[in-house]
């Protein structure tokens, strides 16, 4: 844990970061090598407090390693720990309305949920700020004290029934770190990323750069679970009952991809454009890539229409045909999930999977 831990919650943050690692130990294997293998640099940074960028030693970062799987293999079938707050109540770790009411007083925000059907997440960090965006509450956590290997930077938290953003400022500027890293190791003049350096000057320094960068994409962010919310309040509870009876992962990307579109091409880009947010479209396109990409190849040429000095029409004209192409699409998933019959998850893989889910609007 990087940091030090506020008076009284030692064994909080203890508790907090066991969960991390259980869920860790039974979920790490999920990942692609490569992914498992960078995730667990970064989380080897954090965990010894070290800065972006720092140089790592190989032998330490493969001992460290070794000692972690070790440790993982001893957790993997235990259960998750309760939260021993700071008051002297313990409480269960996934009941995060009751233990956020309770953690207020001593500045700190707590965080639990699911990503995908399947894999559990838990993080504790300080809280940074709160913050009220058409009507739901934006918590945004600062340093973080306990976290796992997987880190989303935003989520939308619907606990108690009461729907909020929770925005992870830390783990937004490891993604940051991470991206631009990557960049420099593979430099591709032209790309949606060259623009963000360039708009953000981060070849001159990227601690300095990072500050603009992190309020600007944090409100992209925001805009995106905004988005989310309003494509949620569309589609009921039937779309999570949905992807719960998708047969495997590659269909549940492919449904996480198109609720992810009608967020961005009916909340996201068109307010960036509106706002002229130059640099925060092109950290969106730098992120536009994968099961997305492959859903709306032709929302690239668009942008680059933009970049040409169209004025955004190109943009605009192409979100508003691919929000009426995924709306389509996720009505047509509902309606085979909603004839239940006992092979419907296989036929929802092959819907999203096929020719017909891509837009060529």
């Amino acid at each position: 844990m990087a940091g030090t831990v506020p008076p009284g919650c030692a064994d909080l943050v203890e508790a907090v970061q066991t969960n991390c690692h259980i869920a860790d130990a039974r979920h790490a294997a999920d990942m692609t090598l490569c992914t498992y293998l960078l995730q667990m640099r970064e989380f080897h940074r954090w965990e010894r407090g070290l800065g972006f960028g720092a140089a790592l030693d190989r032998g330490a970062v493969g001992a460290w390693l070794a000692e972690r799987e070790a440790l993982w293999t001893t957790l993997e079938e235990q259960a998750f720990r309760p939260l021993p707050l700071p008051d002297g109540l313990s409480l269960d770790p996934f009941d995060v309305a009751a233990v956020n009411a309770r953690l207020a007083p001593a500045g700190l925000h707590y965080g639990a949920g699911l990503v995908g059907a399947q894999r559990p997440v838990f993080f504790l960090a300080e809280r940074h700020a709160v913050l009220w965006r058409d009507g739901l509450e934006v918590q945004v956590a600062g340093r973080e004290l306990a976290r796992g290997l997987v880190a989303p930077p935003a989520a939308l938290d619907n606990a108690a029934g009461r729907a909020a953003i929770v925005l992870r400022r830390e783990s937004l500027a490891r993604w940051c770190w991470e991206k631009f890293e990557a960049f420099t190791l593979r430099r591709s003049p032209g790309s949606p990323f060259h623009a963000v350096v360039q708009a953000y000057a981060l070849d001159d320094g990227f601690d300095a750069a990072l500050p603009r960068w992190l309020d600007d994409f944090s409100e992209a962010v925001i805009l995106h679970e905004l988005g989310e919310h309003r494509a949620g309040q569309r589609l009921g509870t039937r779309w999570a009952d949905m992807r719960l009876s998708l047969p495997g992962r590659r269909a549940d990307l492919h449904a996480r991809a198109l609720r992810d579109h009608l967020a961005d091409l009916g909340v996201t880009l068109p307010t960036l454009l509106d706002r002229g947010a130059s640099p925060s479209i092109h950290v969106w396109f730098a992120g536009f890539d994968g099961v997305r990409e492959s859903l709306f190849p032709d929302l690239k040429h668009a942008y680059h229409a933009w970049q040409q000095g169209d004025g955004g029409v190109a943009l605009r004209h192409a979100a508003v045909a691919g929000e009426a192409h995924f709306w389509s699409l996720a009505q047509q998933v509902l309606d085979l999930h909603d004839r239940g019959c006992e092979r419907a998850g296989a036929a929802i893989d092959a819907l999203l999977t096929s020719p017909q889910a891509v837009c060529r609007g």
